[in-house]
């Protein structure tokens, strides 16, 4: 004759899910039909899910995904590689790197530190960022340490700090591609070279905006997440924009101190994660895109290793600046590409083997 499957239905409430269990019960061994089986139902109860309040955001909350399959490829094309290779960073050279500050000079570093910090500010109110902060007590004549653990909405889990990894590397790829721009106008405008400033500048953009890139396939953001890096992005684009007209030295100086807060963010990113406070990327693998681009070997691709390298960008991306900003702005070549006439003395690189956290000095690079 007819059989059913079993069915299971879930209800948020548990007396709701006692009342319709008795119901279907009576109904159907009170049935007197021979052609019908009686049906294997199973009834579940379960805690109704509260979801957490987010700041500034009514979407969804980002969908942490446990495993990445390879990018579907195109029927014509097999894979389109980068345009800049990135290059190759060792394990003990990632693990190097440390959260550094350069010491305001003048004016001009006291001014985009101080623009810094407003973004910061602002930045960390959009993504509700916070950090475990240190306490420390006086007893006796030693002093001892106790850490604030920022319970509930105040501890940083991976769907806040996926928040705020998307929201800083949409805005850390700005500057670049406008500082890129804006030069190479100058030079087809004053009919002279930009000794090398511009490609350095573009690599800088594109490697930020691979940082955005390897995230987006980790958690999509909402629409509200959506139209705040819109709005960021208009205004940071045209306040970049006009600055690097009138300043461009300040507005290195000042991606140089903003990097050095990203640096500062992905350390404790990567301090959660060695302390166990983000159980879901112990283990997670990094995207595909990730491990193509900074041709991650095997074995070292979790998200943990995925986060030392873009740390290591950031990184860079704050020697460069730094040192950028120490230059003449029209005249002086590009340190990181040229040629030296004595290459076994220290000085910069494309890549992070000889890094200088607080950037190069003009007479020691020119």
């Amino acid at each position: 004759m007819y059989s059913a499957k079993p069915i299971a239905t879930s209800f948020t409430h548990p007396r709701a899910a006692a009342k319709v269990s008795g119901t279907l019960t009576n109904l159907v061994h009170g049935s007197a039909s021979t052609y019908l089986r009686p049906c294997s139902i199973r009834v579940l109860a379960r805690q109704p899910h509260v979801s957490p309040c987010r700041l500034f955001t009514s979407t969804a909350q980002q969908r942490i995904k446990e495993v990445f399959p390879p990018p579907p490829d195109s029927p014509s094309i097999k894979v389109t590689p980068p345009a800049w290779h990135h290059p190759v960073y060792t394990e003990e050279q990632m693990k190097a790197i440390r959260v550094a500050h350069r010491e305001t000079k003048n004016w001009r570093d006291r001014i985009a530190l101080m623009m810094v910090r407003l973004l910061r500010f602002g930045m960390d109110t959009a993504t509700g960022y916070t950090h475990q902060k240190e306490l420390v007590k006086p007893t006796g004549h030693e002093n001892q340490k106790a850490v604030d653990q920022n319970k509930g909405w105040f501890a940083m889990n991976e769907r806040k700090w996926l928040a705020r990894f998307l929201f800083l590397e949409s805005v850390a790829g700005v500057p670049g591609m406008v500082a890129a721009s804006l030069r190479h106008l100058h030079s087809l405008r004053r009919l002279k070279r930009d000794n090398g400033w511009i490609e350095t500048l573009l690599e800088e953009a594109y490697n930020e905006r691979m940082h955005l890139l390897t995230f987006m396939k980790m958690a999509e953001p909402g629409w509200f997440m959506k139209m705040m890096i819109l709005g960021a992005q208009g205004v940071f684009f045209n306040g970049f924009f006009l600055s690097y007209l009138m300043s461009p030295r300040i507005c290195h100086r000042f991606v140089g101190f903003l990097e050095e807060e990203a640096v500062i963010t992905y350390t404790r990113a990567i301090a959660d994660i060695e302390a166990g406070k983000l159980p879901k990327w112990e283990k997670l693998e990094a995207p595909e895109i990730a491990v193509r681009y900074w041709n991650m070997p095997e074995g070292h691709r979790t998200m943990r290793d995925l986060l030392l390298y873009i740390r290591a960008d950031e990184a860079k991306h704050r020697e460069v600046n730094h040192t950028l900003g120490n230059l003449e702005q029209n005249t002086d070549p590009n340190p990181f590409v040229s040629e030296y006439e004595d290459p076994s003395k220290p000085h910069p690189t494309k890549s992070i083997d000889n890094i200088k956290p607080t950037g190069w000095e003009r007479q020691e690079v020119m």
